[in-house]
């Protein structure tokens, strides 16, 4: 809808009808240091609208899309395709709304939606139960450690170097708020993940243990010894997927014993979209549902014995009585979920299995490819399609430079961890079905040139 601006009498009926003389009088309590006397120094004036949206065409030249170049960016966020049905499903009147339905009984067809993306989530990570949706991944682990303090009544979770630095960060931000103590540490260029560390770290003051699977370097490790030491102390196991169409290849983490799994659900049906709105899942063990934060959606019936849909356990994601609610983040990416939700039924089983091992493939070739390269190791022998190469000099300037060639090379992990001087010659290279082999030889090629 466009703005329609007010006339001047408009205006003045307005001032009448709350009694003011002027515009001004609207902030006199506003103290007169407060206010402005004029034009922001240093501010430039206000544009036409043409002058505008050429001021912003030329900035958007200067960006390099993840479609125009060889696109070797993940550690957290992957580029796949998207089929066309699904951006055509999620614009729909019935799904595209400007905020979540507040009485979710009227709109049964939402409902059924996140029905079935819960079954569809508790399935691909192994649990009993999954939610509608959290804000995203980073959050959502979040809401796990806190879950797990609610369950084990314990304040201490153990954090493993293979878990984004992303989240690390969101976990320790609002830990300042609830005085959780969380042990972290950096990763290091083992072709092995820290699981024996973090066994060894187990007490009886630990709540969780939070585990990345494949972990930030790509490196897929066996849960299930990890869950046995957690749960011997009582503690839980909390994995966390950052890349959902691994499970399309590897073991879910609940099949191993994870008591919640959570993740970022980006990959399958949502665009890169600069980094966002992109899909929280959270999943977890029916004995623990009641501590499981936001929203749950149930199936009952009608007075008429007609199929329904309800929230169920808690009518809203909101609690009026906040100091009761099992959330700090509870929002409901229902459009982001909808679309992941699609997705993966017009993959299926077979589909999604399919897509994870052309994954598999293209990323070993090219791992294969790489290591080549003079001055290029392997560190991850195994991995699904993410995987952590070491090079001669460090990685940073590298992919900057490539990225001036228009070959987007992966992420460093000087990026990622600065001032971590082991990891400043790492750099984590990705490969979708959407990477090509003329994609992997241009970067290989580049990379012997920069290298050498």
């Amino acid at each position: 809808m466009r703005y329609l601006p007010l006339t001047q009498p408009d205006r003045e009926a307005m001032l009448g009808v709350v009694g003011a003389r002027s515009i001004d009088d609207l902030f006199a309590d506003v103290p007169a240091s407060a206010v402005l006397d004029g034009p922001i120094a240093g501010l430039p004036m206000h544009a036409s609208e043409l002058a505008v949206e050429r001021h912003m065409t030329r900035l958007a030249a200067k960006n390099l899309a993840a479609g125009a170049a060889p696109f070797f960016l993940g550690a957290g966020a992957y580029r796949h395709h998207v089929p066309a049905s699904v951006d055509h499903i999620i614009q729909r009147g019935e799904f595209l709304t400007a905020y979540t339905p507040y009485q979710p009984e009227i709109a049964q067809g939402t409902l059924q939606m996140m029905f079935e993306f819960q079954s569809q989530v508790a399935r691909l990570l192994g649990c009993d139960v999954a939610n509608a949706s959290m804000y995203d991944g980073s959050t959502a682990c979040w809401e796990a450690i806190t879950m797990a303090r609610r369950v084990t009544k314990r304040g201490k979770a153990i954090l493993s170097g293979g878990l984004h630095p992303h989240y690390v960060s969101v976990a320790e931000t609002m830990a300042k708020f609830t005085g959780d103590q969380l042990v972290t540490s950096l990763p290091t260029l083992s072709p092995t993940p820290d699981t024996d560390d973090l066994i060894a770290r187990i007490d009886d003051d630990t709540s969780c243990v939070v585990v990345q699977y494949p972990d930030i370097l790509g490196r897929i490790a066996d849960l299930s010894k990890l869950a046995e030491a957690a749960h011997a102390k009582k503690a839980l196991l909390v994995a966390v997927v950052t890349e959902p169409v691994a499970l399309g290849a590897i073991k879910a983490p609940g099949e191993m014993g994870a008591d919640i799994v959570v993740g970022e659900g980006q990959s399958l049906g949502v665009g890169l979209q600069f980094g966002g709105p992109y899909v929280g899942l959270f999943g977890c063990k029916d004995k623990y549902v009641r501590q499981m934060p936001g929203r749950l959606c149930g199936e009952t019936v009608d007075a008429d014995g007609r199929r329904g849909f309800v929230l169920t356990l808690s009518t809203r994601e909101q609690h009026i009585r906040r100091e009761k609610a099992t959330s700090n983040i509870c929002t409901n990416s229902g459009l982001c979920a909808l679309a992941m939700s699609v997705h993966m039924t017009l993959l299926g089983e077979k589909g999604l299995r399919q897509l994870a091992m052309l994954n598999h493939a293209g990323a070993d070739q090219a791992a294969g490819r790489l290591a080549q390269v003079p001055g290029v190791e392997l560190v991850t022998p195994t991995f699904f399609n993410e995987f952590t190469l070491k090079l001669s000099k460090e990685a940073r300037p590298v992919v900057r430079q490539l990225a001036d060639q228009g070959i987007l090379a992966g992420v460093s992990l000087g990026r990622l961890y600065p001032g971590a001087d082991a990891l400043q010659n790492g750099l984590i290279v990705a490969v979708t079905e959407t990477t090509t082999r003329e994609d992997v030889e241009t970067l290989a090629s580049a990379l012997e040139e920069v290298l050498a």
